[in-house]
């Protein structure tokens, strides 16, 4: 196996977990690395299971091949890897960050989540990043000694990715100078933690255009105004001219993809040449050195403003994120007025609002829309 590179984060010199434990049994010697058993607790959780049915864009009952939450977070985790595995970094934690990037995402996706911020705007607001944590740090209900998963510091830092100022300097006041720190004194995450974040938007980009087109919203001859997808089509079809269906489609978004990922792994190469870090820590007082070329960032984001113009917004989509936005804020105001709706472990809890965010966040579509039939009819 390849030695990581320099600049990777070492296992061996992970920063720990917030409650000390063994990494191995006494009697046993450990087969697994903090990072890898990080993987392996993600995977094992309730939160992750639940993903399965979580919407991405399509909510779930609207196709059984449309992407969930569970399928995205799968794909970012096989695209990351294969960028580690490029450039020597940690692919374990790659992996990890990749699975739990998205355990707080409510149901309904963005809508859901925008519904729940402005139903917990008077109480705090609410981040699906920071959930994310909350349900990595507190939420799983697991182990006899701790909340929480207990990941390494690694782990989380690369799960919070975004984070508000005043959230970030309360975690602060409890952590100091750990996780949120780096929104605090304006320095980077991990290579790993930025690689995670690139490969989360090549997933979507890709994923949500298959999506669009096999759900009719988008069309083949409206995907030629996106150059970086014209492109592609345009050389699927001169090698392959009698190539038609889903065919078309799949070797055009593969090619995208295969040259996203060798543009990220020239472009961060680059990137590391010129500032040479010695070190995972000396990575993160770099600037941003994991992205693309700006020839394919200027490509991407383009195609990330089509699809939230064509698809994001299309009626369709947004009369049922509608619906649900809706069905999310009635949900939080009759838990508000009725905490007892809510189990024990939640009903319980001095501070309501937070606990009725962590309820609802913690959802299934299909399970918000049974308890918003029992609860409303």
């Amino acid at each position: 196996m390849t030695p990581l590179a320099p600049y990777a984060c070492q296992p061996e010199l992970s920063r720990g977990r917030r409650y000390q434990e063994p990494e191995a049994p006494a009697h046993a010697p450990s087969f697994r690395n903090p990072h890898q058993r990080d993987r392996d607790r993600i995977v094992h959780s309730t939160a992750f299971r639940r993903l399965v049915y979580k919407t991405q864009v399509f909510l779930n009952h609207e196709g059984d091949l449309f992407r969930t939450r569970m399928t995205h977070s799968l794909e970012v985790a096989q695209l990351g890897r294969s960028i580690a595995r490029a450039l020597n970094l940690n692919e374990d934690l790659v992996e990890a960050v990749a699975l739990a990037h998205d355990l707080g995402h409510t149901p309904f996706g963005h809508a859901g989540q925008d519904a729940l911020n402005e139903c917990m705007a008077p109480y705090g607001g609410f981040e699906h990043n920071l959930q994310s944590l909350r349900v990595v740090d507190e939420l799983e209900e697991r182990y006899p000694a701790f909340n929480g998963l207990n990941l390494s510091f690694e782990t989380r830092e690369g799960i919070l990715k975004h984070c508000a100022r005043r959230n970030a300097e309360l975690i602060n006041a409890q952590e100091h100078n750990g996780i949120a720190a780096r929104f605090l004194n304006g320095t980077q995450p991990s290579l790993e933690a930025q690689l995670c974040n690139l490969a989360d938007a090549i997933a979507y980009n890709a994923h949500d255009i298959d999506d669009g087109v096999r759900s009719g919203l988008l069309t083949l001859e409206q995907m030629q105004d996106v150059s970086l997808f014209a492109r592609y089509h345009a050389q699927t079809l001169a090698e392959y001219p009698q190539l038609q269906g889903r065919r078309v489609l799949y070797e055009t978004i593969r090619r995208m993809l295969s040259d996203q990922v060798y543009d990220v792994i020239n472009a961060t190469r680059a990137a590391l040449q010129q500032h040479a870090p010695a070190s995972a820590d000396e990575a993160r007082q770099c600037p941003p050195l994991v992205q693309f070329s700006a020839a394919m960032y200027e490509e991407s984001k383009a195609l990330k403003s089509f699809l939230f113009r064509n698809l994001y917004r299309h009626p369709q989509v947004m009369q049922t994120t509608d619906g649900a936005r809706a069905m999310v804020q009635e949900l939080f105001a009759v838990y508000l007025a009725k905490p007892q709706e809510m189990p024990a472990a939640y009903a319980q809890r001095s501070d309501v609002p937070r606990a009725v965010a962590d309820y609802l966040s913690g959802m299934t579509d299909r399970f918000a829309t049974r308890e918003h039939a029992r609860l409303t009819a």
